[in-house]
């Protein structure tokens, strides 16, 4: 791709961005929300037409990819973070949907069915080509999205935050995929935000930033300080923040949990959480994390434990007794659990302090939200045009921000952070990060999961790590000495007891 630039009206999308991918790599694409990544793979995959002055270029010859189906009929395919399966439809179907093998003009199942099963085997799958979509896991789906890249001879596929929703295992199976169809000379364009993937699996990364190129790194360039300076403008050295002061054992508990257990994962867990912490719980996928945030919170029924706040028994049952108690939670699942895509920034924001604004004769003040959304906006450095237009239209961090946006207006006393930066990029990790500093230097106890170990150790004062349902220990930072990776891992894999 040379020289490509692309405008809506008056804003600029892409300015000059110029991309070489070569046959059988992996080239990483890197940047935070709105640098231009996803329109630049849309001229690519011919979603948009490119402005004059550009243009694409395979095996050395110009092209042109003014629509999806030339794009196709060039060997492009895209598989985006949210799946365009249908999932009342066999894997089969999907693989051949819009281009089915037929035979005297009808849909030959047969064939599609074999030669589905004869694609999916090359990919090493466990499960038929006649399964249906909806009774496959997320990973699996994947791998069905794949099949139907290399069912259309696809010689560069776009893969779009591919892991996002994947289990740690599921990760590890795509990987091998992409090294198969690596080996075969398909070029991979990967996007992500997660730079232990980046890591682990480019060739190279390109990174945009502000519409335009920035630079590439070779494999043996790559250095997170050296990635973080070109996305965000800044170096690493002020990415992660942590200002406020860790708590001693003067400092008050905020939160006790004593026996906590649901009846099926988590079993008796206890722990303190001190005002002004930021106390971590780590643990693989699976170890009862989110399920027992979700027992603390009220969203699930626990059958025994107590909870203290403040030195004070309280009996939660629900997520609205939690916040009306002073606990706040943001949910690990933002679209589907978080957000009301569909509704403005601003009822996002109010919805859980709609009481305040009650009027005479069941009115509500708009007024007053609308001032609420507006500061709020405006303190947590939310990018929009203005409040009254749909969540579903901001970026990932944006999005993330508005949530935590609504947490705040309740003015909790204990905030539960469930995986608070997944799915965003760095600029927006670096805000929320300096957030939650905010938030403990303001005495609010924090408790956070996160499944990205430099995020928990670059952030909290204490680790607390899950195994099987339980804790299964503490790591702190000791003698100047910063909290360990290598420790945490250990407890979280039983790695201690050997």
């Amino acid at each position: 791709m040379r020289h490509i630039s692309k405008t809506f009206g008056a804003t600029r999308a892409l300015h000059d961005v110029s991309l070489t991918v070569h046959a059988g790599e992996l080239h990483a694409l890197m940047g935070e929300n709105g640098a231009g990544k996803s329109t630049l793979m849309k001229v690519l995959s011919g979603a948009y037409w490119p402005d004059p002055g550009g243009e694409i270029l395979i095996d050395g010859t110009p092209v042109a990819t003014g629509d999806p189906i030339k794009a196709r009929a060039h060997g492009i395919a895209v598989i985006y973070q949210e799946l365009s399966l249908a999932p009342n439809l066999t894997a089969a179907q999907n693989i051949f949907l819009g281009n089915e093998p037929r035979r005297f003009g009808m849909v030959d199942l047969d064939q599609c069915n074999r030669r589905a099963g004869e694609i999916l085997a090359r990919l090493g799958v466990s499960f038929s080509a006649r399964a249906q979509v909806a009774s496959l896991s997320l990973g699996e789906r994947q791998l069905v999205e794949i099949a139907r890249a290399l069912s259309a001879s696809a010689r560069i596929i776009v893969m779009d935050e591919p892991t996002t929703s994947l289990t740690s295992r599921e990760t590890d199976r795509l990987f091998e995929v992409i090294a198969t169809l690596k080996s075969h000379g398909i070029a991979i364009i990967y996007i992500s935000h997660r730079m232990e993937e980046v890591y682990q699996i480019a060739d190279r990364v390109s990174v945009l930033r502000d519409s335009g190129y920035v630079g590439t790194l070779e494999r043996s360039e790559l250095s997170a300080s050296r990635l973080v300076s070109m996305m965000v403008g800044r170096d690493l050295s002020s990415f992660y923040k942590k200002e406020h002061r860790p708590p001693d054992s003067k400092r008050a508990i905020a939160l006790s949990v004593r026996g906590m257990s649901d009846g099926h994962l988590v079993k008796n867990c206890s722990f303190d959480l001190h005002e002004g912490e930021v106390l971590a719980l780590a643990g693989l996928v699976g170890s009862g994390r989110t399920e027992l945030a979700r027992l603390i919170f009220g969203a699930d029924r626990h059958v025994a434990g107590t909870l203290e706040l403040d030195g004070k028994p309280v009996s939660i049952g629900s997520p609205r007794e939690a916040l009306d108690a002073g606990i706040a939670y943001l949910t690990e699942d933002r679209k589907e659990l978080g957000l009301f895509l569909d509704m403005l920034i601003s009822d996002n924001i109010n919805m859980g302090v709609l009481a305040r604004d009650a009027r005479a004769g069941g009115l509500r003040d708009f007024a007053a939200a609308n001032r609420r959304a507006a500061k709020a906006m405006a303190d947590l450095s939310i990018r929009a045009r203005s409040a009254q237009i749909n969540a579903g239209s901001l970026s990932g961090g944006n999005q993330q921000k508005v949530l935590l946006a609504r947490l705040l207006e309740t003015e909790p006393r204990v905030v539960i952070l469930d995986e608070p930066t997944r799915g965003v990029d760095v600029g927006a990790k670096s805000e929320i990060y300096r957030l939650i500093d905010g938030l403990a230097k303001k005495g609010i106890a924090i408790l956070m999961i996160s499944s990205e170990l430099p995020e928990v150790v670059g952030i909290a004062d204490r680790v607390l790590v899950m195994r099987g349902g339980t804790i299964a220990g503490e790591v702190v930072a000791s003698a100047g000495k910063p909290l360990s990776q290598e420790a945490i891992m250990e407890l979280a894999t039983g790695a201690d007891q050997r």
